[in-house]
């Protein structure tokens, strides 16, 4: 049985999997006293696999890194590629157990060392610590990436949270229609399967999330950029809760993941564009990879803010 990590206040109630990944199990808010699910559930029997949970850390770089291959300081890398479309895909953090180094009731901190294990998808040695922390209706996630190597190497971090398409009571029964999402970015990229295929442009159609807007039917896997607000995202409940996502600076990139014919969508904070180490190799400006110096640790963090409509 996979153990879970409870965090909870009188607002949120949180399981982490530390052994899966370092991953969130669920995210549930109170509302009309009741605990009701606002990220996606883990089921029981999926909670060793990181790909069912409720979110799941994105380290040492986010999204695809096409064919597993990338150049950096005048050589050749290449990853294991671990996803069907012929990429490597979230990191490689999520592969491991992690573990638990800080703890208290509403708190924790979730440590994984690269070198303590074998096989590990990237080519230099590293320290994530995430954290996360409840504080009234906060729900905060800290992340840190520390160079354990001797030369400096690029990376990402991020995270990848499911939310629930629309909410439902402890009985079955309907908590609100669909969710309806504003999102604070103004360009977006061209991709082709899910890879840039060339510089951001302005959102437009379907991409336009500037404005309050449904989520609609349609599939949609996009990577935004040019954010402009502290406040990364608003995902509105109608008539029960409304979700500010509030992300730092480095966090320069949001993925919007609409998959169809489920009860649920992703909008993942993160820092670097998809394949953006082949990005900035190219020459690209503006891919989000950051350098780390070695002994350095680079960090960032982005926060639930769960407001019940009474």
């Amino acid at each position: 049985m996979t153990d879970i990590v409870t965090l909870e206040n009188e607002h949120w109630q949180v399981g982490l999997v530390p052994a899966t990944g370092g991953s969130v199990a669920f995210g549930r808010v109170r509302i009309a006293g009741e605990w009701v699910d606002v990220l996606r559930p883990t089921p029981e029997d999926k909670l060793g696999e990181w790909g069912h949970t409720a979110s799941f850390p994105l380290v040492p770089w986010s999204n695809r890194i096409a064919h597993g291959r990338f150049a950096w300081a005048g050589r050749e890398y290449q990853l294991r590629v671990n996803f069907t479309d012929g990429t490597a895909i979230h990191g490689t953090g999520l592969e491991f157990p992690w573990q638990v180094v800080e703890s208290t009731p509403t708190s924790v901190v979730l440590e994984f060392v690269s070198r303590d294990v074998f096989g590990v998808n990237f080519p230099w040695p590293f320290t994530a610590r995430f954290g996360y922390e409840l504080d009234g209706e906060r729900f905060e996630w800290h992340m840190d990436i520390t160079n354990d190597a001797h030369e400096t190497f690029p990376a990402g971090i991020g995270h990848h949270p499911y939310f629930m398409r629309a909410l439902t009571g402890a009985d079955g029964g309907t908590l609100s229609p669909e969710a309806r999402l504003q999102l604070n970015c103004a360009q977006s990229y061209p991709v082709v399967e899910c890879l840039p295929t060339g510089a951001p442009e302005p959102v437009s159609g379907r991409l336009d999330f500037r404005d309050m807007k449904p989520l609609g039917p349609e599939f949609m896997d996009g990577c935004f950029t040019a954010r402009t607000s502290s406040t990364l995202a608003t995902i509105d409940y109608p008539g029960a809760l409304t979700v500010d996502i509030e992300a730092g600076a480095l966090l320069e990139h949001t993925v919007v993941y609409l998959p169809v014919d489920v009860p649920y969508f992703a909008v993942e904070p993160v820092t670097n564009a998809n394949d953006g180490f082949n990005l900035q190799a190219a020459g690209s400006q503006g891919t989000g990879v950051f350098l780390v110096q070695p002994g350095e640790t680079r960090s960032s963090s982005f926060t639930l803010v769960a407001q019940p409509i009474a």
